[in-house]
């Protein structure tokens, strides 16, 4: 079977996607009450490094770091964002800062994964802003929180309700990878990821 065109495929490919992560700093990661902390900050990692490894654009941002007011990327994770322009605003709303909505707009891609903190707010609010002008939206459930259970429930029935499309870090690298013949660069890095987000597949 020939390999399928990325820009009709219906399945996330690196070529048709975009990837937006969003606000994790020190004062959402500890300030967040329905998942684990490790976990989350572990994963978040692993979807910047499956975003390097298929050559994906990323699109980082902060909130109210220049101002002086919060504390920036946390370190792990601001390795990975080494040589990108990461949008600090001033905004809650990354959709409404100027620089961050350019940036995913430029890349002419309608297919946005998107990781934040808090769900509630930094995810659903450009979630449902992006699905409003025709994004396909895919939130990465296992790099997410919110400040309580039940804010972050409450921020995923919405963000369903209006169209966004739940994914996880294990099955984007699933769907990006696709193929372990004509992919065969990626495969290390494909299953060193998957081990240590959990899934301990290992791909000779």
């Amino acid at each position: 079977m020939k390999p399928r065109d990325p820009q009709k495929d219906t399945l996330l490919d690196p070529g048709n996607t975009v990837v937006a992560i969003i606000d994790y700093q020190p004062t959402q990661l500890l300030s967040q009450e329905s998942a684990n902390t490790a976990k989350i900050m572990r994963n978040v990692v692993d979807l910047a490094r499956l975003t390097k490894l298929y050559q994906i654009p990323l699109v980082p941002a902060t909130v109210n770091v220049t101002s002086g007011a919060n504390e920036p990327t946390f370190p792990a994770l601001r390795k990975e964002f080494e040589g990108l322009n990461v949008y600090d605003r001033m905004v809650i709303n990354a959709w409404e800062d100027q620089n961050f909505y350019d940036a995913i707009h430029e890349t002419g891609r309608k297919n946005l994964v998107i990781a934040a903190l808090w769900t509630e707010a930094c995810l659903s609010f450009p979630t449902l802003d992006a699905l409003k002008e025709g994004y396909n939206v895919y939130p990465v459930l296992d790099c997410v929180a919110g400040s309580s259970v039940d804010a972050n429930d409450a921020a995923i029935r919405r963000m369903q309700t209006k169209g966004a499309q739940m994914t996880s870090v294990p099955q984007l690298a699933c769907e990006w990878q696709r193929n372990y013949d004509t992919n065969k660069a990626t495969v290390p890095g494909f299953s060193e990821i998957l081990q240590d987000a959990g899934s301990f597949l290992q791909v000779k």
